[in-house]
């Protein structure tokens, strides 16, 4: 009962065919592509809209020389935006539900800032490994420190979210069993476990929204520290 409860996690496949490309691929074919029209719709309307209001929060922390990365991050937001609100729904697939694909989507743009820093300003980004006025003393183990830290910074940002999205759907899983086990024996309980269910989800939904932007957000962090 207790593998069960992890199979959800576990990449589908249909006649030997991995399905996860599909699963990885379909937010994209949500978004309608933009019209060369002076009138569009409401659904094209509301798009620009989002993406408006996202590059605007995520450019807030960066200068004007961080603003080249709109795209990128805006891109990356809508993907991981729709990516986690997809796998709410019943019978579907959380590709981000797996580390090894959170830990490809983190590294590549964590090494792009660091390089960024080390090509643009390599004495400052290599001055944030030793903070001004240290004791002699202390200076090779606080290097080791401060490397370290910078060197976890790609794992923290996939293990954050593979962590808060797992626990999330292990926890509906769990309250919708026993809400289905309680259902014939105690009805009372089940329609509490019921209404705990519905509000869970709904902490699923802002948590799904909330990992997004903090693993976006972060990243620009990052791109901030290296400008």
């Amino acid at each position: 009962m207790n593998l069960s409860f992890f199979d959800q996690f576990s990449s589908p496949s249909l006649l030997g065919i991995p399905l996860i490309p599909i699963a990885v691929l379909f937010p994209t074919l949500l978004l309608p592509s933009l019209k060369n029209r002076w009138i569009t719709d409401r659904l094209s309307t509301l798009q620009l809209w989002l993406i408006n209001l996202i590059t605007k929060q995520l450019m807030i922390p960066l200068d004007k020389k961080g603003h080249k990365w709109a795209l990128i991050l805006t891109s990356l937001m809508l993907f991981l935006l729709l990516t986690n609100l997809l796998g709410l729904l019943p019978y579907t697939f959380t590709p981000t539900t797996q580390l090894s694909m959170n830990l490809a989507l983190a590294f590549p743009l964590w090494l792009a800032t660091l390089l960024t820093g080390l090509r643009n300003q390599p004495s400052i980004s290599l001055g944030h490994l030793l903070p001004e006025g240290t004791p002699t003393p202390l200076i090779p183990a606080l290097i080791l420190i401060e490397t370290t830290s910078l060197l976890i910074r790609p794992l923290a940002l996939g293990v954050r979210l593979t962590a808060n999205l797992t626990a999330g759907h292990l926890l509906i899983q769990l309250i919708s069993t026993a809400t289905m086990a309680l259902f014939s024996t105690m009805p009372t309980i089940s329609l509490l476990t019921l209404m705990i269910l519905f509000l869970l989800t709904l902490l699923e939904v802002a948590v799904a929204m909330i990992q997004a932007y903090v693993f976006v957000l972060l990243l620009s962090l990052y791109l901030q520290e290296n400008i």
